[in-house]
C-alpha cells in the first residue's frame, strides 16, 4: 500500500501537497448534531486521491480478480430510492420508517443498482454503488490504496479554495449552471433532473475542481476511514488527524443526487454525515487515496 508522502502514486491518483487548512464550516450552515461548527486548523501530509469515484467497471474487474461478494449480495437486499426502483413490487422487503423514500429491495447490489430489473451493463463509467464501508476498505487494499481520511477528503474536495462553500466558490450555480447532480424539484416526489440526472452521473460529469478531482460533491457519498463522533473535531489531532479510536458508524462526505436543502444541505464541503460499516443504498460509493 501506498503511504503518505510517497512520490509515487498509484494509477488513476492525484498527488495533493498537503499543507495547511482551516477545516469545518466557514457559514454556520450545518447541522449541530453532525458537529461540522467548529473551524480548526489542521496540517497534512502530501498523500494522493483517485480523481474519480470508483467506478462500476474498476469494481468488476475487482469483483472478477477476487471473486468478493459484496455485504448487499450476501444480505440479499440494500436500499433503494422510490422514484429509481426497479422490479416487481414483491422485491420490496419494507420501507424504511421515518424516510419511506428508501425500500429495502430483494437483490438490489452494485450490479443491479434499482433492484432485479435493473443492470449497470450500461453504466461502466458510474460511479459503484451499494457498497459498505467494508466492501471499500476490501476493494483498496485489493488496489494497494486506503481510503481517505475525513481530513483529507475536506483538504481535496476544497481544491485549494479556503472557507468556500463548494469545490468551485461559494455560490451554487455560477452563471445559472449546474456544478453538481442534486436533488431539483420537491423531494422525494418530484425531480426535475435541472442537471441531468435522476440517479447517478458519470464520474467525470461537470468539471474537476482545483485540484483537477471530479464530483467531490453530489453525484454519491463517499465512504472515509474515520469513525464518526459529533464532537471529533474537539479532539483532532492538528497534524494529519485520523478521528476517534473507536465508533458505531464511519464518515461519509460529500452528499449524493438525493441531497436537497429542504432535508439535507449535504453537498457542502464542510458537512458530514456517516452510517454503520455495513450499511450499503442506492447513492453511497467511495473514491481511494494512497
Amino acid at each position: 500500500m501506498q503511504g503518505r508522502g510517497t512520490a509515487q502514486r498509484p494509477r488513476g491518483q492525484v498527488a495533493l501537497p498537503g499543507g495547511r487548512f482551516a477545516m469545518g464550516d466557514h457559514f454556520g450552515e450545518g447541522y449541530a448534531a453532525d458537529g461540522e461548527h467548529l473551524v480548526h486548523d489542521v496540517t497534512l501530509s502530501p498523500f494522493g486521491l483517485d480523481a474519480t469515484a470508483v467506478t462500476n467497471a474498476a469494481f468488476a474487474t475487482f469483483a472478477k480478480d477476487t471473486g468478493y461478494v459484496t455485504d448487499a449480495e450476501r444480505w440479499g437486499s440494500s436500499a433503494v430510492f422510490h422514484l429509481a426502483f426497479s422490479g416487481d413490487r414483491s422485491d420490496v422487503l419494507s420501507s424504511v420508517e421515518d424516510a419511506g423514500w428508501w425500500l429495502a429491495v430483494r437483490d438490489a447490489c452494485w450490479r443491479r443498482p434499482e433492484g432485479p430489473g435493473s443492470s449497470v451493463g450500461d453504466r461502466a463509467n458510474h460511479p459503484v454503488v451499494h457498497v459498505s464501508w467494508d466492501d471499500a476498505q476490501a476493494y483498496a487494499a485489493w488496489a494497494g490504496k486506503r481510503l481517505p481520511t475525513e481530513a483529507e477528503w475536506e483538504y481535496a474536495a476544497r481544491g485549494g479554495l479556503d472557507g468556500a462553500r463548494f469545490p468551485w466558490g461559494d455560490e451554487l450555480r455560477p452563471g445559472k449552471r449546474w456544478r453538481l447532480n442534486i436533488w431539483q424539484g420537491r423531494f422525494p416526489t418530484h425531480n426535475t433532473a435541472e442537471d441531468g440526472f435522476l440517479t447517478t452521473a458519470p464520474v467525470k460529469t461537470f468539471r474537476p475542481n482545483g485540484h483537477g478531482l471530479w464530483q467531490m460533491v453530489g453525484n454519491v457519498w463517499e465512504w472515509c476511514a474515520d469513525w464518526f463522533a459529533p464532537d471529533a473535531y474537539a479532539h483532532a489531532a492538528p497534524v494529519d488527524p485520523t478521528g476517534p479510536e473507536a465508533g458505531e458508524s464511519r464518515v461519509m462526505r460529500g452528499g449524493s443526487y438525493l441531497c436537497h436543502d429542504s432535508y439535507c444541505y449535504r453537498y457542502r464541503v464542510a458537512a458530514r454525515s456517516s452510517n454503520t460499516p455495513e450499511s450499503s443504498s442506492g447513492n453511497l460509493g467511495f473514491r481511494c487515496a494512497g
